[in-house]
């Protein structure tokens, strides 16, 4: 373990409008809202639950239209592991959330598919698969 980090415990987004992102992530997505704080300069964090040690922390008052390009240095997505990449597939076109990059199986060997919020951050949807390079990698390190 690098540095004997754990995990990743949050990722954080500056957003435009936090009303369209809370809709977007706690009410279409399913994330639970588990706590708002308020800053010394009177801003306010959300902050949603993945599990219960992983968040999305929600920053208001984004400047710009849109989150970096694809090319741009800036981080490029995040990937949400799903158990089941249909079932996902499914929930996001029930809700309205187009499907940014269809279901396909990446040079890792899971499924993945992909969306983007709505500040146009990329999220990834990935279902592990049995064989794949990350417990192949994993299995060569012990």
């Amino acid at each position: 373990m690098a540095h004997n980090i754990s995990s990743i415990a949050h990722w954080a987004l500056k957003v435009a409008d936090l009303d369209r992102t809370l809709e977007f992530y706690r009410e279409k997505l399913g994330f639970q809202e588990m706590l708002r704080l308020t800053l010394d300069n009177g801003q306010l964090l959300v902050y949603l639950r993945i599990t219960d040690t992983q968040f999305v922390e929600l920053f208001p008052n984004g400047k710009g239209s849109e989150g970096p390009a694809e090319d741009a240095v800036a981080v490029n997505h995040i990937c949400l592991q799903v158990p089941d990449i249909d079932t996902m597939i499914a929930h996001l076109e029930a809700e309205g959330i187009p499907i940014w990059r269809p279901k396909k199986l990446g040079l890792d060997g899971n499924l993945q598919c992909w969306v983007r919020d709505p500040d146009g951050n990329r999220i990834e949807f990935m279902q592990m698969l049995p064989g794949n390079l990350q417990e192949k990698a994993i299995a060569r390190l012990t």
